[in-house]
């Protein structure tokens, strides 16, 4: 196929693909339950590295609006809240809270896709060694 070709077909179906809703509704749903933090410093450091996907307050950037982006952040979103969300403290069923200090502690958490466009989640040794604290203060810790 030709250079121009391809390139009208993929920009023809990125076009098309704009159709599609998913992950674009950027609906918070109403906090039901707060956390029950250690620490004002606890809380501060979870906002800025963790609340985007583990709450109900997640913050939609341009570009969550535009898929295929849209349908990645929306599915993160969404399963992050469902495994921890802090905004719906003492729901029914699990809420991960005590593993959370074991995904910060591995380096699986904040998800290194998030940190390029979250800069401000990237934590420095000390405030990732505060956060894991915080964490097992107020959540636990499942080691």
């Amino acid at each position: 196929m030709k250079p121009v070709k391809l390139l009208a077909s993929a920009a023809l179906l990125f076009a098309a693909i704009q159709i599609i809703p998913y992950g674009r509704s950027h609906e918070n749903p109403p906090t039901t339950g707060d956390a029950p933090w250690d620490s004002p410093r606890t809380q501060e450091l979870f906002n800025r590295a963790c609340k985007d996907c583990h709450s109900n307050n997640t913050v939609w950037p341009w570009y969550s609006s535009i898929a295929p982006v849209s349908w990645l952040t929306q599915v993160d979103v969404t399963i992050g809240r469902k495994k921890f969300n802090v905004s719906e403290w003492g729901r029914a069923g699990k809420n991960e809270g005590d593993e959370a200090t074991e995904t910060v502690r591995t380096g699986k958490m904040p998800m290194f896709i998030y940190l390029p466009a979250h800069p401000e989640a990237k934590l420095n040794a000390t405030e990732k060694e505060e956060l894991i604290k915080g964490l097992v203060a107020t959540f636990g810790d499942k080691k």
